[in-house]
């Protein structure tokens, strides 16, 4: 099933509004009961982190900057 550029739009708005705040508590949660660690390994792990929220969502971001494939062209 592919999503038009509207639905991709409102996915991709309702994923950084709604679930980026909540992955972000939670990774922080994960880090503080991991313990303290070395400085370089936990820079390590919150990039880890921060890149692996967006992996199963990528279709969804793909083209969103773009402009609407959908709409009629404006003629000049």
């Amino acid at each position: 099933m592919a999503l038009s550029y509207k639905q991709k739009r409102r996915y991709a708005l309702l994923l950084l509004v709604v679930f980026l705040p909540i992955y972000i508590i939670f990774a922080v949660a994960v880090m503080s009961v991991a313990g303290r660690a070395p400085l370089v390994i936990e820079f390590a792990i919150y990039v880890i982190l921060g890149i692996a929220w967006v992996l199963p969502f990528k279709k969804v971001f793909l083209g969103i900057g773009q402009p609407d494939p959908d709409a009629p062209r404006e003629e000049e």
